[in-house]
């Protein structure tokens, strides 16, 4: 999946390839979970961004 991050100072970041998110604690982290709809002990932490920096979070859809 690819998500596209929208900063509370303007910027804009796209992630690829990760498959879910959670919050955990002040951070928001992105997993990559072999396309499992769910984190667990198997995932793998991809990026993570302070929550109270993200204006918002955007799940972009792709075909194919």
């Amino acid at each position: 999946m690819i998500f596209e991050l929208e900063f509370v100072d303007g910027r804009e970041e796209v992630i690829c390839g990760v498959d879910n998110y959670q919050q955990e604690g002040p951070m928001t982290t992105f997993f990559h979970s072999e396309g499992r709809n769910y984190v667990d002990s198997w995932s793998v932490r991809v990026a993570s961004y302070r929550t109270i920096d993200l204006a918002s979070v955007r799940r972009i859809l792709t075909v194919g």
